[in-house]
């Protein structure tokens, strides 16, 4: 394109209204590579803690024919794109939900661990990172894990997700979706339920955005895949529903796996994983990335990661959008350290 072309495209886009001006801003915009994660991992989340620093920590690798649940915590700086380990966790999780509370103290929720019944045993634990390293401060009413996390104001939010179905925990067929809403208050270690989402599923992706949480993505045991979003105003403690995820170029649904963070008035969700038939074999990992306007109800496509991940942890720092490890290939195959940065 020439620069002639590029500056009539881009005024015709300002003419159009301002989302299609930053769709056509956006023209170029890529994933950039930044330092990879020391290790590979997945099924992993991440936040932004009071220094600024990307904190995760968990997460699993497949060992042979078997899991390595990871008890390690990375500390990214973004600034000096660079990475450092921190306090490794009183015991190995995979999928522990990890959330900055409003004084950015990270505190990690449940997750699974290893267990008389297997490596699928959902935990309880409430662990908060300090400068001596992670202290129990609470356990969860619920066992649930596979969530989506956020802080409103004082208060931490847990929605979705799975927890066990019946007396058995151990196994991933023991647990079944959630549709739950537990609130947790960090000051005093007390716990709410606020209203159930409007659909129980698990692997969504959550983050907030003007005083309200949205959670998207996500698949159910028995359906699948879904592209649903849904957004919490907890001032009316009320959900509502909104445009969905589309489908991506190949036809395919993005379901559980996949990261969001806000950013610019925006949502940015990016890969993810889908199965086969009846989940059967085959599958895949997305490289797509969404982006959510809210003024208008509506998703446009946005630049693909380099490397197609699902799995793994993704926030917002200083206006970027870091996607953090994961998985590779279709569900626990090949997890990496890959880390990519998107400025929007």
């Amino acid at each position: 394109m020439t620069l002639i072309d590029r500056r009539t495209l881009l005024a015709a886009a300002m003419a159009a209204g301002p989302s299609l001006a930053w769709a056509k801003a956006e023209l170029g915009r890529s994933w950039a590579p930044r330092a990879a994660l020391p290790w590979p991992v997945q099924e992993i989340y991440a936040a932004v803690d009071g220094r600024g620093r990307i904190v995760l920590t968990g997460g699993l690798v497949r060992q042979g024919r078997g899991l390595r649940i990871e008890d390690r915590t990375g500390l990214y700086d973004p600034a000096a794109d660079a990475w450092a380990e921190g306090p490794r966790l009183p015991s190995p999780r995979h999928h522990p939900m990890i959330v900055a509370d409003v004084a950015g103290r990270i505190h990690a929720f449940g997750g699974y661990g290893a267990g008389e019944g297997g490596d699928w045993t959902a935990m309880s634990e409430v662990w908060r990172l300090d400068d001596d390293g992670w202290t129990p401060v609470s356990a969860m009413p619920q066992l649930l894990s596979e969530t989506v996390g956020a802080v409103l104001g004082d208060r931490i939010h847990l929605v979705t997700g799975r927890s066990p179905k019946g007396a058995a925990n151990g196994g991933w067929n023991d647990q079944g979706d959630v549709a739950t809403h537990l609130v947790f208050h960090p000051a005093d270690g007390v716990w709410d339920q606020a209203r159930p989402c409007p659909m129980a599923r698990n692997s969504a992706a959550g983050a907030v955005l003007d005083g309200a949480l949205y959670v998207a993505g996500g698949r159910t045991v028995e359906g699948g895949g879904t592209g649903r979003l849904d957004r919490y105003d907890p001032a009316g403690d009320r959900w509502d529903t909104l445009a969905p995820i589309p489908v991506s170029a190949g036809g395919q649904q993005v379901g559980g796996g996949l990261a969001m963070a806000a950013v610019g008035g925006r949502l940015v969700a990016f890969g993810g994983e889908w199965f086969g038939p009846r989940g059967g074999s085959g599958g895949g990992v997305f490289a797509e990335t969404w982006i959510y306007e809210p003024q208008r109800d509506a998703w446009r496509s946005g630049p693909p990661m380099r490397t197609p991940r699902h799995g793994l942890a993704g926030v917002a720092a200083g206006g970027v959008v870091y996607a953090l490890a994961g998985g590779e290939v279709v569900s626990g195959g090949l997890a990496g350290g890959v880390v990519e940065a998107l400025s929007l």
